[in-house]
């Protein structure tokens, strides 16, 4: 299958270049790597200039094009006709070298596949018990594998709010677990959500979708929102064999407040592209949830050495949610 990777960027030139490396020593290699830069300095084309990459081509973005969701559909629209399938990665990622390889796997065992995503095993604490274990309430097993739980998630099961979906999939009051709960077992897991900066898709699926502008800039939960439309449309798998690292670079993140809030308001408006006219139930369930993990962001004022981000975060957070009643994503 020929593939396109789009990689989109901003003020990240040296983990770009890591993640580039990793490319290059890829078992199977892109038929062409888009790079898709929102800088506002020309400091990565000038190291990619210095790096050169077999098959790259660099586009630095226009300022009114500039925001994750943005950078992908002009990536999209530059993906050359005679492509199959079109790769994201983030550009703080390193890949094992077998990533691709295992990736078009998925499209081989499932031709029904639309969609496919990678692992990322340095995030992954899970440990093998077998299918006969039994969880304590701060562990979270799931497929013969364990984790502990975070305290969020232990208060939310003592208080009957905790996810009754497997990884990868939303409830119908949202707040589910990421693809990041599945284990590291080597298995393909069928899921309605992918991260998107670990995913994959057919190129036909652009041609009646594509990524929504409402997620401007940073673009938290814009993956959630386009998977859950792929999902209406066929499946989507998760491939834990497809290895890769995720480090978080700090660069062009958002401060804490506005963090918190576009948790709040992106969450909400993922949680109706779900369930878009969601019971009483829910509504109870989605709200409860919102304000319960305000509270824990509250109380990190006090229990971690971040307090300055704990509150700022909260705050957003508080913002968020009071402004969804006056005024609610469209």
């Amino acid at each position: 299958m020929k593939f396109s990777l789009i990689i989109c960027t901003y003020m990240r030139p040296e983990p770009l270049i890591q993640l580039l490396q990793s490319v290059e020593a890829q078992t199977v290699y892109p038929n062409e790597i888009l790079i898709i830069d929102g800088s506002t300095n020309e400091e990565t084309g000038v190291v990619l200039k210095e790096n050169r990459f077999e098959n790259l081509s660099y586009f630095m973005v226009p300022a009114q094009q500039r925001g994750l969701t943005k950078q992908r559909n002009y990536g999209i629209e530059r993906v050359g006709n005679e492509m199959e399938i079109v790769c994201f990665l983030d550009d703080d990622t390193v890949l094992d070298n077998d990533y691709f390889e295992q990736l078009l796997k998925t499209y081989e065992i499932y031709p029904e596949a639309l969609g496919a995503g990678g692992y990322i095993i340095n995030e992954s604490e899970c440990e093998f018990v077998g299918k006969d274990y039994s969880p304590k309430i701060e562990e979270y097993y799931y497929d013969g594998w364990k984790r502990k739980d975070g305290s969020r998630f232990v208060l939310r099961k003592k208080l009957g709010l905790d996810s009754n979906c497997p990884p990868g999939y939303s409830s119908l009051y949202s707040h589910g677990r990421s693809v990041g709960f599945l284990p590291p077992s080597g298995k393909i897991y069928e899921v309605e959500m992918l991260m998107g900066g670990v995913s994959s898709f057919r190129k036909k699926v652009f041609e009646s979708l594509n990524f929504s502008t409402y997620f401007e800039g940073y673009g938290l939960y814009e993956d959630a929102d386009f998977t859950l439309r792929v999902a209406k449309l066929g499946k989507l798998y998760l491939n834990t064999a497809a290895k890769l690292n995720h480090y978080h670079d700090s660069s062009g993140r958002p401060n804490q407040y506005q963090y918190g809030k576009m948790v709040v308001r992106n969450g909400w408006y993922v949680w109706r592209t779900k369930n878009p006219k969601p019971l009483l139930e829910a509504k109870l369930k989605w709200h409860c949830i919102t304000i319960l993990l305000t509270i824990i962001r509250y109380s990190n004022i006090f229990t971690t050495t971040t307090r300055k981000e704990a509150f700022t975060e909260a705050l957003g957070r508080t913002v968020g949610w009071w402004g969804l009643w006056l005024s609610r994503p469209k």
